[in-house]
């Protein structure tokens, strides 16, 4: 097995850096986290108030009327240990009506509602407390597409992009999360029962080792069965990076010019900064 570890103290050097630098050089001091209660807005929380300190930290806490109760639980346990601003504001009255319409539909579609519905919020909070939100998808999730689009994955700056989800847990115990945040399984909470690992079909540990061969190591699919990875778990894992590579990027923009956004335009010469 590839050993995943890494240098925390190196990592919260530098995921704290990243954060009060891309916050700063635009003109804020603030941020705002979407706080579900798991292992990952949990360190996004951690980080931020590090790079930031806790008063200029907004926690925002978005239940639906069927979410759990350790959920809002879990995330207190984090808005007290950080001392950091909080709102809890349901989404049952905003998504309600949607589903109502649309008696027959699918669990996959009343969550993707409930994850845009969060965003409608979490962007409104935003504005009120000035502060740019940051974002909570981890290495594992976006390589995979385990996430909605303009849903859970919107953000301003995302300090957990390079962290497979098996790093973030590593980080998280160095920032002393509490244990039952860290430990517990992974779910976006999005109706009774709902794991991720049971919707994905095999472990984020699992993921995690073939990922890394992959993305890191730079892997054929083929050298990965070769290692001992099932065919058939190689060939799952690859589908779904390749048809969700579309969810990684910005919206491609047709090319008409010498100098277009995303191309041949990336930044400004100098930030100013």
């Amino acid at each position: 097995m590839s050993d995943l570890t890494i240098n925390t103290d190196l990592a919260q050097n530098i995921l704290t850096g990243f954060i009060r630098s891309e916050i700063t050089r635009v003109g804020y001091t603030r941020a705002v986290i979407a706080l579900s209660g798991g292992v990952d807005s949990a360190l996004s929380c951690y980080v931020a108030v590090q790079a930031l300190g806790p008063e200029n930290v907004l926690a925002v806490r978005m239940p639906y009327r069927t979410s759990s109760p350790d959920s809002l639980e879990h995330a207190q346990l984090v808005i007290d240990h950080l001392g950091i601003p909080s709102v809890t504001i349901p989404i049952t009255e905003m998504v309600e009506p949607l589903f109502e319409r649309f008696p027959d539909m699918s669990q996959m579609r009343r969550g993707n509602i409930m994850a845009r519905a969060r965003m409608i919020v979490i962007y409104d909070q935003s504005e009120v407390f000035r502060g740019l939100v940051v974002g909570t998808s981890n290495k594992t999730e976006i390589m995979l597409g385990y996430t909605t689009l303009y849903g859970d994955s919107a953000c301003a700056l995302n300090p957990l992009g390079d962290l497979y989800k098996t790093q973030v847990r590593q980080l998280s115990r160095a920032f002393g999360t509490p244990s039952a945040i860290v430990d517990k399984p992974p779910s976006a909470d999005l109706w009774l029962g709902q794991t991720d690992e049971g919707e994905l079909g095999f472990t984020y540990e699992q993921a995690d080792q073939l990922l890394y061969l992959l993305v890191d190591q730079r892997y054929s699919p083929e050298d990965c069965i070769e290692a001992g990875f099932a065919e058939s778990f190689v060939k799952a894992v690859v589908e779904r990076m390749r048809r969700n590579h579309f969810k990684r990027i910005l919206p491609p923009i047709a090319k008409l010019s010498n100098r277009t956004i995303g191309y041949d335009f990336l930044y400004l010469r100098d930030w100013g900064t």
